[in-house]
This record gives C-alpha cells, sequence and structure tokens, in this order.
C-alpha cells in the first residue's frame, strides 16, 4: 500500500512537476529527460522533503546486496544527472544539499498532490467527462508558478527563448551589413564628422562587429540546442555584451539624414534598452541558481 500510494503522487517545487506514477519530470509543461534510477533517487528526496536521505538509504532502496556495482561512483553520477536536470549544482544548491560523507537532503519547498486510483487507472473521475491529460495539469500548475527572482508569471520557455534569438539574428544583421558597406559608413560619419572621427567610427563598427559575430552564433547555437547552463553564462557574459550594445544603439544617427532625427532619436532609444530585455528573457527561460 504505501509503494501504490507513493506512486500515485505529483510533487511541484519551483518551477519543477515530478509524477511518480509515470516517472515524468517537467519544467513549465515541458519533459525533461531523466533516467530512471536518478529519478527514483529524486522521488526519495522529495518523500522527505528537508530531512536527510542517507547513502545507505539509497543503496539499500536501490541497489539490492546483491547487485555488484562501483556504488559510490553510480550514485554520485546520478545526483549530478539530477542537478544537471534541475538545472542546480553542489557549491550553490537550490534543491539537492549534499551532506557530506552521509547523504543527500531535498532543501526546495515541495507540494505534494496524490492522484485517485480512477486517475491512476486513467478513468473519468466526478464531475469529469474524461480523465485528466497530464499535459493540461502541467501548464495549468505552471501558469500559476511565479519567477524565483522576478516575481512575475513564467511565460512558455519557447516564447522566451524564441524572442531572444530573433534579437540576435537581428544583431548578425547590424554587424553583417556594416561590414558589406563599411564604405558607406565611413562617408556618412564623414559628412559630420572630421576625417580622424569618421575613422574612430569606422574602426569601433569594424572591430565590434567582427567580436559580435561569433558572441551572436554562440548564444544562438547554445539557446537553440537549450543548454541548462546558459542563464549563468550569460550573466557573466553581460557587462562586455552591454557595453557593446550601448555602442551600437547609437547607429541610427548615423541614418538621421535619411530617415529623420526623431525615427533615430527612437531607434536609439529602443536599442538602449534591448539588452536589459535580453537579460529578462535569460532569466525567465533560465533561472540562475540562488547563492
Amino acid at each position: 500500500m504505501p509503494e501504490a500510494r507513493s506512486a500515485g503522487r505529483i510533487f511541484r517545487f519551483g518551477i519543477y512537476e515530478a509524477d511518480l506514477a509515470t516517472g515524468e519530470l517537467r519544467r513549465n509543461g515541458s519533459l525533461i529527460r531523466l533516467q530512471e534510477q536518478p529519478f527514483q533517487i529524486l522521488a526519495m528526496l522529495l518523500e522527505r522533503p528537508g530531512d536527510l536521505v542517507t547513502r545507505e538509504d539509497l543503496r539499500t532502496k536501490l541497489w539490492p546486496a546483491d547487485t555488484f556495482v562501483d556504488f559510490d561512483h553510480s550514485l554520485n553520477t546520478a545526483v549530478n544527472k539530477i542537478r544537471e536536470a534541475l538545472g542546480d549544482s553542489a557549491s550553490n544548491p537550490r534543491f539537492v544539499q549534499t551532506v557530506a560523507r552521509r547523504g543527500y537532503r531535498f532543501i526546495a519547498p515541495v507540494q505534494a498532490n496524490d492522484k485517485s486510483p480512477a486517475e491512476l487507472r486513467g478513468e473519468s473521475t466526478p464531475g469529469s467527462a474524461a480523465g485528466p491529460d497530464l499535459s493540461d495539469r502541467s501548464k495549468t500548475a505552471s501558469a500559476d508558478v511565479l519567477h524565483p527572482e522576478l516575481e512575475v508569471p513564467i511565460p512558455r520557455r519557447g516564447l522566451t527563448r524564441g524572442l531572444f534569438l530573433l534579437i540576435q539574428v537581428m544583431y548578425l544583421i547590424f554587424y553583417l551589413q556594416a561590414l558589406f558597406h563599411w564604405q558607406g559608413v565611413y562617408s556618412i560619419a564623414g559628412s559630420f564628422l572630421p576625417a580622424w572621427g569618421a575613422t574612430a567610427v569606422l574602426v569601433t563598427v569594424l572591430v565590434t562587429a567582427g567580436i559580435g559575430i561569433p558572441l551572436r552564433c554562440y548564444m544562438i547555437s547554445t539557446v537553440a540546442f537549450d543548454h541548462r547552463r546558459f542563464g549563468e553564462k550569460f550573466l557573466r557574459l553581460f557587462p562586455f555584451l552591454l557595453a557593446m550594445d550601448q555602442l551600437w544603439a547609437v547607429a541610427p544617427f548615423l541614418l538621421a539624414e535619411k530617415i529623420g532625427f526623431g525615427a533615430a532619436f527612437a531607434a536609439t532609444a529602443a536599442l538602449l534598452y534591448l539588452p536589459f530585455s535580453e537579460r529578462t528573457l535569460v532569466r525567465l527561460a533560465y533561472p540562475a541558481p540562488k547563492p
């Protein structure tokens, strides 16, 4: 009976949801790959939040006495896979805390909901026309979840990642256009700056575009492949990225004679804010571990 009751439970913590009946881990409704053994360890931790789950408890539960494996290595590997799936870290844990030489403790708040026997069989329950759909339940649950730092409802990751990718593509187009028409850049800058000033503008454009192209390609590929620790990497890059983007924010004034001063001013204002929009999108899609 305890095993059956445990198998019908759904645990929610932060933006994550673990369904013990299906052995699935989800983030904002999106399925996360996690092998069976790491999931079983996660389930044991979730069933005892705040309590120490000893290494011996885990050995007894998951590695029978007649199983010949390197227990320490297997357990450490499994826990590392849990942390990777949750975007957690051993040095600054948000979810799984290591108690040296003793075991592990789940330290985040956990909400547990039991599934009824009818739900486990996929049957409809009173007041519903059909059995529950797990993805719908996950979406409903995630819709009420607030970002741990920004305190706003967390949107679909596909939306935030898509918007971030569009911004990177836009900057790539800027860089390529500037490199393809570098003589035009020099000519426009020379129309209102002395020769040394126009040269400085051209050198700045060429150098920052040359640096920006591989940087944008890196961020596009990282987000496209959904690297789970991109949030931390982006925050380290942000000061440099901010400085470079602020330089490019004045680029519309090079076209002021064609588009008008007002349009150039509005475009510059939008570009000045854009790096902060990028940071917000990354924080929504890749919440950084709390210290």
